[in-house]
C-alpha cells in the first residue's frame, strides 16, 4: 500500500472521524468521549492560539491513521516538550509502516519547532505498539499516575 502522510485539513472531518472513533473504541473510552470533546478536539487542531496538531496518512484518498501532538512548557529543558497523545491506523493499515512514517514526521515537526525530546505511553496491554515503539525510541523508566477529578 503505498501511502503519504500531510497535515490534516477541514474537510477530512468525516474520514478522521473514523479513525478517531476506532481509536477510542480501542482504548475502551467511547463513553467518556462526547460529541463536544470530539469536535472541540478537531476545531482545536486550525486554531493558531492551540499546541496541537494532527498529521494523517493517506492511500487512494482515503485516511488510513493519524498521529496528534502537543508541544508544552517543561521544567527541565528550554524547548518545548512534545507530547504524541495518539496514534491510530486502519485495521488494514497495521504493519505497513504507516505507524512508524507517522511518529517519524512528529519527530521533524518537533525538530522544526525547536522541541528536544518526543515522548509518548501506551497501555501495557498493547505489545504490538510496543514491539514498534522499542525500536524508534526509548523507555523512559516512569510510570504513570493520574486521578480523574
Amino acid at each position: 500500500m503505498r501511502f503519504h502522510v500531510r497535515h490534516l485539513a477541514r474537510d477530512d472531518y468525516p474520514q478522521w472521524l473514523r479513525l478517531w472513533d476506532g481509536y477510542n473504541l480501542f482504548y475502551e473510552r467511547t463513553a467518556t468521549i462526547t460529541q463536544e470533546i470530539t469536535e472541540t478536539t478537531f476545531g482545536r487542531f486550525f486554531d493558531a492560539y492551540e499546541p496541537m496538531h494532527c498529521r494523517v496518512a493517506e492511500a487512494d484518498g482515503r485516511l488510513i491513521g493519524f498521529v496528534q501532538y502537543i508541544y508544552h512548557r517543561n521544567t527541565a529543558m528550554i524547548g518545548p516538550a512534545c507530547y504524541l497523545q495518539d496514534l491510530f491506523t486502519s485495521a488494514d493499515a497495521r504493519g505497513l509502516g504507516v505507524g512508524r512514517a507517522l511518529i517519524e514526521t512528529v519527530y521533524a515537526a518537533a525538530r522544526e519547532a525547536g522541541s528536544p525530546r518526543v515522548y509518548w505511553q501506551t497501555h501495557e496491554t498493547n505489545t504490538t505498539a510496543q514491539a514498534l515503539y522499542d525500536r524508534i525510541a526509548e523507555k523512559s523508566g516512569f510510570i504513570v499516575y493520574r486521578k480523574s477529578l
